[in-house]
């Protein structure tokens, strides 16, 4: 994916990550894993973001380019894994929740191997991680919008459907 699929919103990334794949390059051999769930945090006027209370060492890479991986570590055992979204210095971004196989950002980053070295670093092959389309289209049915999880601090903001789960048929 280039970096203008990535400078929309983050909502509307949220939606259009579901079907591709995030792919992972790890000592020369290639997997790639089908994205089936994401979150949208959608900017400093959200209660359920890190950047809600303004720009700190942990969120600042929220506020840079868009394309780069966000990795924060949550709840003593967990790196979370986000993509930055929307103009730079505008701090938003899509935690993907879920891909085939491991379905919870914990368990996808420890599937995955995925740590906070990744966090700034652009989503490509350099990297070692980064987002395919793979040309498959996903009808808009098969998508159900919810309320995203773990965050009822974020009071009216924890009820918006800003969480994104791909739901095909099998």
């Amino acid at each position: 994916m280039n970096q203008n699929f990535f400078q929309r919103s983050a909502q509307i990334i949220a939606r259009d990550l579901l079907g591709k794949y995030l792919v992972c390059r790890v000592r020369g051999k290639t997997t790639a894993y089908k994205i089936v769930e994401t979150e949208a945090y959608v900017g400093p006027h959200d209660k359920a973001s890190h950047a809600h209370r303004g720009k700190t060492k942990r969120n600042e890479v929220m506020f840079g380019e868009a394309g780069h991986w966000y990795v924060y570590f949550v709840y003593g055992m967990h790196n979370m894994l986000n993509i930055v979204t929307g103009p730079k210095g505008y701090p938003a971004a899509v935690l993907i929740r879920g891909v085939e196989g491991a379905i919870g950002p914990g368990r996808l980053t420890k599937k995955l191997g995925i740590t906070r070295a990744l966090n700034g670093k652009a989503a490509s092959k350099k990297s070692g991680l980064w987002i395919e389309d793979r040309g498959k289209k996903v009808n808009p049915r098969h998508i159900k919008r919810t309320p995203r999880i773990g965050v009822p601090y974020a009071k009216d903001w924890a009820k918006k459907p800003l969480r994104f789960v791909l739901a095909e048929p099998s």
